[in-house]
C-alpha cells in the first residue's frame, strides 16, 4: 500500500481522539526540547511527567475545541457505568493541563488550580465587546520553549 496516497479517516471515539492528543503533545514537548516520562497503563489521574531540571510536574493531556474566538477544554475526568456518571477534578492528582487544539496545532500548559469548574476557555480571538476583565487570554497559556 502507498501511504502518500492513502487519507486515513480519523476515528472520533474518545479513547482514539484522547490517543492522538497525548501524541501531538508528547511530540511537541520533545521536539522543544522537554525531557518527558511516559507513565505506563491508564489508571493514572495524569498522563505524562515532563522533568523540569529534577522537579517533577505531573501533566494531564486535554483536547481542546476552538469555537467561536475560544479554545475550549473539559477540566473534569467522566467515567460512567450503568447507574451513574462520575466526574472528578485533578486537583492534587495533576500539576498542569496540557491542551492541544488540533484547529490551530497550539499546545496549552493551564496549572490545575488556574482551571475552575467544569471546563476553562481559553480566549484567541479578541472579545465582541472589548471585555477584557475575567478573560483567560490563550497566549498567556502558550507552550514555553
Amino acid at each position: 500500500m502507498d501511504l502518500r496516497r492513502h487519507v486515513p479517516i480519523l476515528s472520533k471515539h474518545p479513547v482514539d481522539v484522547g490517543h492522538r492528543t497525548e501524541g501531538a503533545i508528547l511530540s511537541e514537548l520533545v521536539r522543544r526540547g522537554y525531557s518527558v516520562l511516559v507513565s505506563f497503563g491508564v489508571n493514572q489521574r495524569y498522563d505524562l511527567v515532563i522533568d523540569l531540571e529534577g522537579k517533577l510536574v505531573r501533566a494531564q493531556c486535554k483536547t481542546g475545541r476552538l469555537i467561536n474566538g475560544v479554545v475550549r477544554f473539559p477540566t473534569r475526568s467522566v467515567r460512567s457505568n450503568t447507574k451513574r456518571t462520575f466526574t472528578r477534578g485533578y486537583v492534587g492528582d495533576a500539576d498542569i493541563f496540557l491542551i492541544h487544539c488540533p484547529e490551530n496545532g497550539r499546545v496549552y500548559a493551564v496549572p490545575v488550580e488556574d482551571a475552575p469548574g467544569r471546563c476553562m476557555y481559553l480566549r484567541v480571538a479578541p472579545t465582541g465587546n472589548s471585555q477584557a476583565h475575567r478573560v483567560h487570554w490563550a497566549a498567556e497559556y502558550e507552550l514555553p520553549g
